[in-house]
């Protein structure tokens, strides 16, 4: 995981055009089309605006010029989170249907129901759609550009700022641990090594959490030193000059925002208008 977070920073750094456009053209379409995922009705109506949302996604990630088997693996990272949740509707009944249909019967009264999993499969689409995006933005801009581009879209400055501290400190703890790991390595320690014995294991284990933590304490103590004695105080904001957005810029979010909003509407309009 702590792998997939340098990996995600390394990729921010190639250069396409995707990557060069101004963040704040990007987050705007990433969060435009979220809203725009999540607003669309729990009906059949969204197996059409997924599959076009898709598309528009995927030509995004073709001009990144990115590994397909990258964006794959982390959406199958994020599975376990919105997976189990996805999983459980199968057996529950929703507001979104009037009348349900048993397709098996389990002991304990349980039952999955036809409903039910027609709604499991819509919101699987909403959930992977929305990831995309967000894989998308993080994968194509850098943490700090991410930072200085919702400030300038209007962040107050005070979560700008415990935000950017916290990218940081990610970070400082990121290779907190890949040092750790790596002196476990060369000491040729393996916590899944079933020759050893499992309390050992457990205990090395808390040891090597302890330190990572007490070592990125430490750290973080002396960059605070080091940033009040360069004037850091609760008036401290991060400096950002005006930086307008060029022609294309303009003309790509005004084309992009028409068609997240201009698109589910074509369809539900043609949907409506067949019944």
């Amino acid at each position: 995981m702590i792998e997939e977070l340098f990996q995600i920073e390394r990729d921010a750094y190639r250069d396409s055009w995707v990557h060069r456009v101004d963040a704040r053209v990007k987050i705007i379409l990433c969060f435009a089309a979220i809203v725009a995922l999540v607003a669309v009705p729990y009906s059949t109506m969204l197996y059409t605006v997924g599959a076009i949302f898709f598309i528009f996604f995927l030509a995004f990630w073709v001009a990144t010029r990115l590994p397909f088997a990258g964006y794959l693996k982390r959406l199958a990272v994020i599975v376990p989170v919105w997976g189990i949740i996805i999983f459980f509707q199968i057996f529950l009944k929703n507001k979104y249907y009037s009348e349900y249909h048993s397709l098996v019967s389990l002991p304990f009264g349980i039952h999955i129901y036809t409903e039910s999993i027609e709604f499991a499969f819509i919101l699987c689409i909403k959930f992977m759609l929305t990831i995309s995006f967000i894989i998308l933005l993080s994968s194509t801009t850098k943490m700090q550009d991410l930072l200085d581009g919702a400030s300038r879209i209007g962040l107050p400055e005070e979560f700008a700022l415990a935000l950017g501290m916290m990218i940081r400190y990610l970070f400082v703890f990121g290779y907190m641990y890949r040092k750790i790991q790596e002196s476990l390595k060369t000491r040729c320690f393996n916590p899944f090594d079933s020759r050893l014995p499992y309390r050992y294991r457990l205990r090395q284990l808390g040891y090597t959490i302890g330190t990572m933590f007490i070592r990125s304490y430490e750290q973080g103590e002396r960059v605070y030193i080091s940033m009040l004695c360069r004037g850091h105080g609760t008036r401290s904001h991060l400096f950002l000059n005006k930086k307008p957005l060029r022609r294309g810029e303009w003309s790509l979010l005004i084309a992009g925002l028409v068609f997240i909003i201009v698109m589910p509407l074509c369809v539900w309009l043609m949907q409506f208008s067949l019944f």
